[in-house]
């Protein structure tokens, strides 16, 4: 079982639900952070001095408390991990429960399990260790596993991508049509674009094309 973990969570009786989920199943080292900020450099100085965490479990929503901060988010905390120290092992306890949130957090951040913060949070929690610990499986809770399942998520794709992208560059959909031609890409007709851009603000709960663009901007999907 993983010997050092660290904690990254800024309300205090969610950190003594999760020590006393941690304690069950024996780990032994427990650290504590409440800032994002914080969770980047404590794990570089346990790296520097030879005494890696083996494992991050952390929240993806913090409280503004006016105290400043570079990384806002655990979203931000975990990009700049990876980058870093590809090899750590992540989890997310979250109540963020959108499927295009989780899609990325999965696919592009590679995290090792996500479980939802619920009613049944905490025994999910340490279902998730075990399964991390021991398998290369990815581990997310039961109620959230049609976000990653193939048959029933909904998969950003890099012609999705490249929609919003154009959008962001103030192109229409005109436009658009016309360079996917020039790509030889298909679907690539105005009546194509307009229908998925369709989708993809209802997907993202979007208002408009400009707040469509900004959610993906958010979830760093462009």
């Amino acid at each position: 079982m993983f010997k050092k973990v660290l904690v990254v969570e800024d309300f205090d009786v969610i950190h003594s639900g999760i020590k006393s989920a941690l304690e069950e199943i024996g780990i032994e080292q427990i650290e504590y952070v409440s800032y994002c900020d914080e969770a980047y450099y404590k794990i570089k100085k346990a790296d520097i001095n030879n005494e890696p965490f083996q494992l991050v479990i952390s929240d993806l929503s913090f409280e503004k408390d006016g105290t400043p901060q570079k990384l806002k988010s655990g979203e931000e905390l975990i990009n700049k991990l990876r980058k870093k120290f590809s090899d750590l092992k992540i989890i997310v306890f979250s109540v963020e429960d959108k499927p295009f949130r989780i899609q990325h957090l999965y696919k592009n951040l590679k995290i090792q399990g996500y479980v939802w913060k619920n009613r049944n949070g905490l025994k999910e929690l340490k279902k998730a260790i075990h399964a991390v610990f021991f398998t290369d499986q990815f581990y997310i809770s039961p109620d959230l596993n049609s976000a990653i399942h193939p048959k029933k998520a909904v998969e950003i794709t890099d012609y999705d991508i490249f929609l919003i992208l154009n959008l962001s560059y103030g192109f229409l959909q005109e436009d658009i049509s016309k360079k996917l031609k020039e790509k030889g890409v298909t679907p690539s007709s105005v009546s194509a674009v307009e229908k998925r851009l369709k989708f993809l603000k209802e997907h993202f709960n979007a208002n408009n094309p400009t707040h469509l663009v900004a959610i993906a901007k958010d979830f760093g999907l462009i």
